[in-house]
């Protein structure tokens, strides 16, 4: 019934969300009592991995199961907040921490957690100390962090940058010089999937870093007035559209979707030469870009220094982890399932294994020798040093700030890219949904 389900549910992403709660039942069921119902992203082979903890917790606690539910990640976060807000939230909550749980944790939408990690050290212990930044709230709990260190990353075809005879990019000047290079061979420089919108704000974010340092969106998440319009902010909003203008970004970059994974096959047949994308991508292009991984032609960076920038080479940006919170909703045999699920499901040796072998890092202490024994070594130890070694890990925006300010940065994100807004009207608006 779990396979059904999750393959039902995620071909039929796009139905309306009251048939979609309808068929899942929100909190409340439907099963045998004490059945916890969760919702999480599908698409490969993330979903397998995430799939096979479900299957493994059912297995062993025949008793209390867990029924999930598959979404597209666009429409995952339109259809998570409408049923929170309806009262009909799954009783396991993915998500990203940050802004948007802060908004649930106020609302008193989902439970307070503190007590039960105070009670059960050794799962917290357990895991990167970095991870539960994004799940607290005023200096209390409310989500158990999961899964895998996710920075973002700069990708490029070796084959590409060879048959043009160019070197990877050591500085923003170096991106802006090899444009035309790429663009001279009918090859984009950049693959993007510019209609799901987070993707063009990883520019932003690396950017702001880069050319003004942390500080910069700090000052915006604090509420500061006009944080937007700061000077290197401006700079930076400025520097992207440089890039738009040169056709840095694939042609038709608006109407192509993360979720339909096209903008990594550009990379992986070498119609682009760079995409910058999470580190979940390079399992993506594992899985189906055939020996393009295995041949050693997919090469990964640090996003370069911007000349006379104040951010550190080492910052990143990205999820330092996924979060579960448990709805506030739901019954009290729903949450005890819940929390066995973070005690005993979370992160067991098995799915450790599984993300690691699909060229993950998982957020749990101790996999060091996994990693290094793994055919993605190169890559896995890559990622643990990003997220090691960070000075500051930014988490992503549209996270990290409230879902109003989120929606409006985005929106405005797809306008600076289609160079229908210019950078000071971009902070106006923005300050407008930030500022204190």
């Amino acid at each position: 019934m779990a396979l059904s389900r999750r393959t039902l549910l995620g071909l039929a992403a796009a139905v309306p969300v009251s048939a979609a709660l309808a068929a899942c039942g929100g909190s409340s069921g439907p099963g045998k009592s004490g059945s916890a119902t969760y919702w999480y992203l599908n698409g490969q082979p993330q979903e397998g991995v995430r799939a096979g903890a479900v299957d493994a917790f059912n297995k062993a606690h025949p008793d209390s199961t867990i029924e999930d539910t598959t979404f597209e990640n666009d429409a995952y976060k339109t259809k998570i907040k409408t049923a929170i807000g309806a009262g009909q939230a799954p009783t396991l909550i993915w998500g990203w921490g940050g802004g948007t749980l802060r908004a649930y944790a106020e609302a008193g939408q989902v439970e307070d957690l503190t007590s039960w990690f105070d009670e059960n050290p050794d799962v917290r212990k357990g895991l990167f100390p970095s991870s539960f930044g994004a799940a607290t709230v005023d200096g209390k709990i409310y989500a158990m962090p999961c899964e895998t260190v996710q920075p973002i990353i700069l990708y490029y075809n070796r084959k590409v940058f060879d048959q043009v005879g160019v070197e990877p990019p050591e500085t923003w000047d170096d991106i802006m010089a090899l444009v035309p290079r790429f663009n001279a061979k009918g090859i984009a420089p950049f693959a993007l999937g510019g209609q799901s919108r987070w993707t063009n704000m990883m520019w932003l974010e690396f950017l702001f870093d880069r050319i003004g340092g942390p500080e910069v969106f700090q000052a915006a998440i604090e509420g500061e007035k006009n944080a937007w319009s700061h000077p290197d902010a401006i700079k930076a909003l400025t520097a992207l559209q440089d890039l738009v203008k040169a056709d840095g970004f694939v042609k038709g970059f608006s109407s192509i979707t993360a979720d339909s994974n096209a903008d990594q096959a550009l990379l992986y047949t070498g119609k682009a030469a760079m995409m910058l994308h999470g580190a979940w991508s390079y399992g993506i292009q594992q899985a189906d870009g055939g020996d393009f991984v295995s041949s050693g032609s997919l090469g990964f960076m640090t996003f370069p220094a911007v000349e006379g920038g104040k951010g550190d080479l080492s910052d990143t940006v990205g999820n330092p982890a996924q979060y579960l919170s448990i709805s506030s909703k739901a019954s009290a045999e729903q949450k005890k399932t819940a929390k066995e699920y973070f005690a005993t499901g979370v992160l067991q040796e098995e799915e450790v294994k599984a993300w690691i072998g699909n060229g993950s890092v998982p957020i749990r202490l101790g996999t060091e020798k996994l990693l290094a024994a793994s055919d993605n070594a190169e890559f896995l130890q890559f990622t643990y040093d990003i997220a090691s070694k960070a000075k500051v890990f930014v988490q992503s925006w549209d996270q990290a700030l409230s879902p109003t300010a989120a929606d409006t940065l985005l929106d405005n994100i797809v306008k600076l890219f289609q160079l229908s807004v210019s950078p000071q009207q971009f902070a106006t608006n923005l300050n407008a949904v930030t500022a204190a």
